[in-house]
């Protein structure tokens, strides 16, 4: 799995998630626990996670949502 996003905000993921699941894209939030465990102040990003294979198909259609400026860059991934 590959990371997509990171982010603090959970309109951004949960939105996300949607898209790429209705796409039939299987993709994962990670460090949810984290969060919960540092008081789900906002304070540690969550990630979203695609699988390898479908990263491209999912960037694209985050893009096209408008959705461009949360993506990671190619290179850190």
């Amino acid at each position: 799995m590959k990371e997509l996003i990171r982010t603090n905000d959970a309109v951004v993921l949960s939105f996300s998630q949607s898209l790429l699941q209705d796409a039939g894209i299987h993709c994962l939030i990670a460090d949810q626990s984290m969060s919960i465990l540092e008081g789900s102040l906002g304070l540690l990003p969550r990630r979203l996670l695609v699988e390898g294979d479908r990263i491209e198909a999912a960037r694209r259609i985050l893009t096209d949502a408008g959705l461009s400026a949360e993506l990671r860059d190619p290179g850190d991934m």
